[in-house]
This record gives C-alpha cells, sequence and structure tokens, in this order.
C-alpha cells in the first residue's frame, strides 16, 4: 500500500511511505475494506499538531475482554510522578496486528541499523571476572 503523507499548515509534507496491511480495516474518514494481500492507495493527513509527535520513555496497559488501553507517559529524571500524553484505545484484534506490525518493523529496523539492546534485560549472562570450572571440589 502506498501511502501520501500531508502535514497541514506552512509548508504540506507528501511522502510516500510503504505500508504492510494485514487483515482488519482501515479508517480514515470512513472505512476502506482490506482484504490480505490487497493494495490500495491511501492518503493520510496529519495535522500540524500531530505532526510534531509526542515523546514517550513508558507506557501503561491495560486490557478488559473487550478493548486494549495504552497510556502512553513521560518519566523524568528526578520527578516520583509520570503524566500520560496520549491514550490509544482499541479493540484486541488490532492490538494483535499492531503487535504483529511492530515487531516486523522492529526486526527491519535491526538488519538495517544493528540489534537493539535493552538495558537490564541481556539476553545471556555475562561471565566476568574469575570463572571456576567442572563441578566443586574438583
Amino acid at each position: 500500500m502506498e501511502l501520501s503523507t500531508h502535514v497541514s499548515g506552512e509548508g504540506r509534507l507528501t511522502s510516500p511511505l510503504t505500508l504492510t496491511m494485514f487483515h482488519g480495516n482501515v479508517v480514515t474518514g470512513k472505512e476502506i475494506s482490506m482484504d490480505q494481500g490487497q493494495t490500495r492507495k491511501l492518503s493520510v493527513e496529519v495535522g500540524e499538531k500531530e505532526g510534531e509527535g509526542i515523546y514517550s520513555n513508558f507506557v501503561l496497559i491495560t486490557h478488559n475482554p473487550s478493548e486494549f488501553l495504552l497510556d502512553f507517559a513521560r518519566v523524568m529524571p528526578g520527578v516520583p510522578k509520570a503524566k500520560v500524553y496520549a491514550r490509544i484505545l482499541m479493540n484486541p484484534q488490532h492490538a494483535k496486528s499492531l503487535e504483529k506490525v511492530l515487531s516486523e518493523n522492529i526486526k527491519k529496523y535491526e538488519s538495517r541499523f544493528g540489534k537493539i539492546t535493552v538495558q537490564g534485560q541481556e539476553e545471556e549472562e555475562r561471565n566476568i571476572g574469575f570463572q571456576l570450572g567442572g563441578k566443586p571440589g574438583e
């Protein structure tokens, strides 16, 4: 699917993007049904405020049987309180689709820029310092 993005306001920005679509609907003011593998041209308008983006370094995720709630917040050093800047609600099917497309994009990112490491979540235990070989008493 090809997307054209437009930022309203002074300099209008148009940039073609590649989007991988899978099951579900795309909503842009009206619903456009999409079958798996089907491609359509879609124009997405990004308002000036939304075009600035919102930085988040913390997300709270809760769910019930009918929806997922994602609260995107910002935690500042030395401040014991986090402020939520965006709240996104979605049904379980869209949450599952988001998981899939996010995973695919992380793989693409890592193949291009290298593995993303998360501090405190190393995959393998590091062997630092003196190492003992064999069983105790050997």
